[in-house]
């Protein structure tokens, strides 16, 4: 299946769902990264990103409470399961906008398939709701 570059179309599909895990940001050194100690975490972590200050590693709390890491969060991961193309316009700035004026911070991770947004744990359900909401809206309006 082709993926979607409408910006209509994406929005009225969202379908999030909410993980059941949690997770938690963590920023290792370069050289951190490459121990041997955190060499599995290359191979468990949800999403990396490697920046100058640092790699991030985004990790399921379970895995980085084992590795003694600490960070951000936690936070749940809504995935959008529309499949989006990475040359869509506009879809990250609809969900971040609707997300926060309903006072949720949105942390978007677009990946090949899907677009990901790791929100307070605490507010996940509610950002669902949000995220259905534009959905829905779109449905009207079309």
């Amino acid at each position: 299946m082709a993926a979607e570059k409408d910006l209509r179309v994406l929005l009225s599909n969202l379908s999030p769902v909410v993980s059941a895990d949690e997770f938690i940001f963590v920023s290792l050194s370069e050289q951190e990264s490459e121990d041997d100690k955190h060499r599995v975490l290359l191979t468990k972590a949800k999403g990396i990103f490697k920046e100058a200050e640092g790699v991030t590693f985004i990790l399921a709390c379970q895995l980085a409470t084992q590795h003694g890491l600490t960070g951000e969060g936690p936070f749940k991961c809504i995935t959008c399961e529309v499949h989006s193309s990475l040359d869509a316009v506009g879809m990250t700035a609809a969900m971040s906008t609707a997300l926060g004026r309903a006072g949720i911070s949105a942390n978007v991770v677009a990946a090949y398939h899907h677009d990901h947004i790791f929100v307070q744990s605490d507010k996940a359900f509610h950002a669902v709701e949000v995220l259905k909401g534009l959905s829905a809206d779109q449905s009207v309006d079309g």
